[in-house]
């Protein structure tokens, strides 16, 4: 069974001096909004194929958002290792503890959630022109789905990609984590 700790335990044990390998499951996006200082990015799905990444001298902390795709990482990793710790509550309790966060992107959206916000009213409008102007507004709609099935099923979505390209989602320079003494690297 895997132990869970919570942020304010962990931040007591860092400054205590102990080392541990803070892996954040999160995908990039989210990772780059903010995260515990020298936390590695290894998102949920690559855990598996990256066992060589993780190091065998340092207990392994997961770090999620909430904590629920820590705990399904931990069940993937526990084959593998004894030393596994869960941040209870992720990211967001750490930083509703007022743990110190890094973020290398200017805070805005998450990248899907500005996805849904294009993609959602379009296909709406779609509708409601199919219906009160013209039937042949229903493309509209028609077009969305397909490219939503295309992302599912390729794991490219052509929506996320532009807006990954907006000013607004560029990282912002020199937000990186220090050598900090207890950063395990």
């Amino acid at each position: 069974m895997t132990k869970s700790i919570s942020s304010k335990q962990l931040q007591e044990s860092l400054d205590r001096g102990e080392r541990f390998q803070l892996i954040d499951v999160r995908s990039p996006e989210e990772y780059a909004e903010g995260h515990i200082p020298c936390a590695v990015n290894m998102p949920m799905e690559q855990v598996e194929s990256r066992l060589d990444d993780i190091h065998h001298h340092d207990p392994v902390v997961l770090v999620c958002q909430s904590g629920n795709r820590a705990e399904i990482t931990g069940s993937l990793l526990a084959p593998h290792r004894n030393d596994l710790v869960l941040l209870e509550g992720g990211t967001s309790a750490w930083t509703a503890a007022g743990g110190p966060v890094v973020a290398t992107t200017a805070n805005r959206l998450p990248l899907m959630r500005q996805v849904q916000l294009v993609v959602g009213p379009l296909a709406l409008i779609g509708a409601l022109l199919a219906v009160v102007v013209d039937v042949r507004w229903a493309i509209l709609p028609g077009l969305i789905g397909a490219g939503l099935t295309m992302a599912g099923a390729t794991g490219f979505c052509g929506m996320a990609a532009l807006l990954r390209k907006m000013p607004w989602n560029k990282p912002k320079v020199g937000s990186i984590c220090g050598a900090a003494d207890n950063c395990a690297n």
